[in-house]
């Protein structure tokens, strides 16, 4: 179980002037997240980038290891890795992309569905538990904002 914020954040750093600046805030929450949600994940033998890749490919939107790259923020060579593992688990596979031959698109199995069904409540657990000190209006708020921040073209 990963440590609380407050276990691996000394007082003394606390009040240093990184305490303030909202790019360290912001990776830090999200390192702190991450490892909540890893370890929430694992039972399902995921961790988030893979869970991201399966949730996303269980959708309707049939995304690209290209588009997948692309939202995901991640190279390419990395996408390919996750799809390949993912793929040799019987949980995506590729399909000839249907407006460029040249592409593939990633779409889930029935069993990766099924998976990406039971991490998604599992992944959903841990970020209450990580987000559990607030509100409901806080939480709906800071989600307004990250996606303002993460999607500013929306």
């Amino acid at each position: 179980m990963p440590k609380s914020a407050d276990a691996v954040a000394p007082s003394g750093l606390r009040a240093s002037v990184l305490a303030d600046d909202v790019s360290f805030l912001l990776a830090r929450a999200n390192a702190i997240a991450l490892a909540a949600g890893n370890a929430a994940l694992a039972e399902h033998g995921l961790k988030a980038r893979s869970f991201s890749v399966l949730v996303l490919a269980s959708g309707d939107a049939r995304p690209s290891q290209r588009d997948l790259a692309e939202f995901l923020r991640l190279d390419p060579s990395q996408v390919v890795s996750l799809v390949d593992d993912l793929q040799s688990r019987g949980l995506v596979e590729r399909q000839p992309d249907p407006s460029d031959r040249r592409a593939n698109v990633v779409v889930a199995t029935d069993a990766g569905r099924r998976l990406a069904a039971a991490a998604r409540e599992a992944a959903r657990v841990a970020e209450e538990r990580v987000h559990a000190q607030l509100s409901q209006e806080e939480r709906e708020l800071l989600t307004g904002l990250l996606r303002r921040l993460a999607f500013p073209d929306d």
